[in-house]
């Protein structure tokens, strides 16, 4: 891995901008995760992945979204600071708004090929941009889509399915990874949301998304933590995505709880960069082309897993 220049702020400071050391022509755009309550630009799924991926060739632009309310109770619990915020759709916005700051200056980035991802509450903004993306191309317009979308550990479900007996069996075991049960999975969407996750729209919810909401998504990569109840929900969506025909890789990280990336300590930290690095360089040989209706993917489906 080589040297990184030094990361800036860009967009009326929507973004930070970590350029590659040496330039492979692949681009990133990147959502931290937090809840969509908390988590900044500095903590280690945004800063650590960021300088990761830069020193290996790819452009990283970190996306500095605005954050829901942190409810008293989830403060006290956190023991962080209570503090304000938006609801639905202002993050989600804010990731659009940041691929199309992004795609407008590509050629001033050395961006040949771009992505799009995040972590957790994160990848769910990630894959909520690239549902409107798609649909806005296929409403008329011209939108350019992501060449691969990469979801770390998402949150894609507001009601989630029921573990596995054997995912059940990890999480009793390891009661401090055991932090994502159903209550907590949809009171963190009713925060995100300001209200009922009933008649919430695909672009907040992903895993909603019907088959042919889903038709022309673009690839996916998803990395999974071990034991974490949020990898039913990358499970399920993978599932969905290649019903619609989509192609999806499916992947676990071995012996993580959820938000390893957050962990650059941890040996797994490296091993899921060198997972991220290796599909991103299929992308060193792709240009960036904007996507009318007409000419969105019907690829028969493909799921691969580990």
């Amino acid at each position: 891995m080589t040297s990184v220049a030094q990361p800036y702020a860009a967009a009326d400071g929507l973004v930070r901008v970590y350029p590659a050391g040496e330039p492979d022509g692949t681009g990133l755009v990147w959502a931290h995760g937090g809840g969509f309550a908390g988590g900044d630009l500095d903590m280690a799924e945004s800063d650590a992945v960021a300088r990761a991926l830069a020193a290996s060739g790819t452009t990283v632009v970190s996306v500095d979204y605005r954050l829901a309310p942190t409810p008293a109770a989830w403060a006290a619990a956190a023991g962080v600071p209570q503090h304000d915020g938006v609801h639905y759709p202002a993050a989600s916005d804010d990731l659009v708004a940041a691929w199309q700051w992004t795609v407008a200056n590509a050629d001033d980035l050395g961006i040949r090929s771009l992505a799009l991802g995040g972590t957790s509450a994160g990848g769910n903004l990630a894959a909520g941009a690239a549902l409107c993306l798609l649909h806005g191309a296929r409403n008329g317009g011209t939108e350019t889509l992501p060449d691969l979308v990469i979801l770390a550990y998402p949150t894609l479900h507001a009601v989630q399915a029921t573990p596995s007996p054997d995912l059940r069996a990890a999480l009793d075991a390891d009661p401090e990874a055991d932090r994502f049960g159903p209550a907590a999975v949809l009171g963190m969407y009713e925060n995100y949301l300001g209200g009922p996750v009933v008649g919430a729209d695909v672009y907040a919810i992903p895993g909603l998304a019907s088959t042919a909401e889903l038709e022309g998504f673009p690839r996916t990569y998803v990395i999974n933590g071990d034991v974490d109840e949020l990898r039913v929900s990358g499970e399920a969506f993978a599932a969905s995505l290649a019903a619609a025909g989509v192609d999806v890789e499916v992947e676990l990280e071995p012996g993580t709880q959820h938000g390893h990336l957050n962990r650059p300590e941890a040996p797994a930290f490296a091993a899921s960069i060198t997972r991220i690095r290796a599909r991103l360089a299929t992308l060193a040989d792709t240009t960036l082309t904007p996507t009318p209706a007409a000419h969105l993917s019907q690829s028969s489906p493909s799921i691969h897993g580990s």
